[in-house]
């Protein structure tokens, strides 16, 4: 299994969903790892080094992690609300990551955080955000929990749950 075979099949889905109008198929090439492990998933897009789109599941939603990856890449370049969607000009100029999430677990303390190493899942109620690690410009767990709590629409008054997970991460 390759690395970029993870970012091939991001490109490749998003690539197909624009030019095509349809979600693709799962393709041949994909590895048994890819097929056969399920996980959280997050796609990112950049263009000329900046956000583009990302979307993600926390956890397993589909069979596999290739079926995540194909939902998440369409979603991120289609369906992120910070973003209009990507159009069929821009897509020679994008360039994709994805993360693929390991179980979460609860802590109970900032310091068993490290912005670097794990992302962070703040959650009050049915309300939930999640902030991927070793993010540009977020260099302190203060900052990650604070970016998370907005995402979720969490005051940092309010009292909240704090979960902590690690990615592998594929550019």
């Amino acid at each position: 299994m390759k690395d970029n075979d993870y970012i091939r099949l991001a490109k490749e889905s998003l690539e197909t969903y624009i030019h095509e109008n349809r979600k693709p198929e799962t393709p041949e090439w994909i590895s048994s790892e890819l097929k056969e492990r399920r996980a959280g998933v997050f796609v990112s897009i950049k263009k000329q080094g900046n956000l583009r789109g990302c979307i993600g599941t926390i956890g397993p939603t589909k069979g596999n992690i290739a079926e995540e990856i194909i939902q998440n890449a369409i979603h991120s370049g289609t369906e992120d609300p910070r973003f209009p969607p990507v159009g069929q000009d821009e897509l020679p100029e994008l360039s994709y990551s994805v993360d693929v999430l390991g179980e979460p677990e609860m802590i109970s303390s900032l310091k068993e955080l490290d912005v670097k190493r794990y992302g962070v899942i703040v959650s009050s109620g049915f309300r939930r955000g999640l902030l991927l690690p070793d993010l540009e410009g977020v260099d302190t767990p203060e900052m990650q929990v604070q970016i998370a709590l907005q995402k979720a629409g969490i005051r940092p008054s309010e009292n909240f749950q704090l979960e902590r997970f690690e990615v592998i991460r594929y550019r």
